[in-house]
């Protein structure tokens, strides 16, 4: 089964992505390290539970990946927003054909000393207007989240709402059993994590 690894705040520039959630949440977050591959980089914030926040950008400084980058960022505009969420997978190759269709293969990403697969569809988007998890495996090393202190921040439920949720919903069954998740009707797709943090709850969106 799918376990929840983090959730994933997208911006235009890391600058804006961490004034948000820095903003928001009233906590710092910490420097996380560049996509080779994506030509992206990132920064975190460790949540109880053993999962994290990560906000992530196109890297001004990398060149063009020559392909599409995680999380559809070549098309991200707008204000900062949570955008995906990332479960850990110990059969990755398995939930990514149920997910995502046959012939699709995971992609070996590193940054720093971690090292993991991802699995999504080739072009970086994701099903269901992108809500869909992302899939990761981090194999026998370290996970990401071991590497974060606590912030005193806690994601109490993710709310996923779309326009076909009975669907979503269906799409979901037999992979994930995660009691912070729900999914509700909504008119346009949306996301929101209701967050318990040192100054009170937070919706982040």
């Amino acid at each position: 089964m799918l376990q929840l690894d983090h959730i994933v705040v997208s911006a235009e520039t890391l600058e804006e992505g961490r004034e948000y959630v820095e903003g928001g949440l009233g906590v710092p977050v910490r420097p996380g390290g560049k996509h080779v591959l994506f030509g992206t980089h990132n920064m975190l914030l460790g949540l109880d539970n053993g999962i994290y926040l990560e906000i992530i950008a196109i890297d001004p400084d990398a060149p063009d990946p020559g392909r599409a980058r995680m999380f559809d960022l070549g098309r991200f505009d707008g204000a900062p927003r949570l955008t995906n969420w990332v479960c850990r997978s110990d059969a990755l190759e398995t939930d990514m054909a149920r997910a995502f269709g046959p012939d699709l293969a995971p992609l070996a990403l590193q940054r720093g000393d971690l090292s993991w697969r991802m699995g999504m569809p080739g072009d970086g988007t994701l099903p269901f207007a992108n809500l869909f998890p992302a899939m990761i495996d981090w194999g026998q090393g370290p996970m990401a989240a071991d590497r974060l202190a606590p912030s005193g921040c806690r994601l109490k439920e993710l709310v996923i709402g779309h326009p076909d949720s009975a669907g979503f919903s269906v799409a979901l069954q037999g992979l994930l059993s995660e009691g912070r998740v729900r999914i509700e009707p909504s008119e346009v797709p949306e996301m929101t994590a209701i967050l318990e943090t040192p100054n009170g709850e937070v919706a982040l969106r």
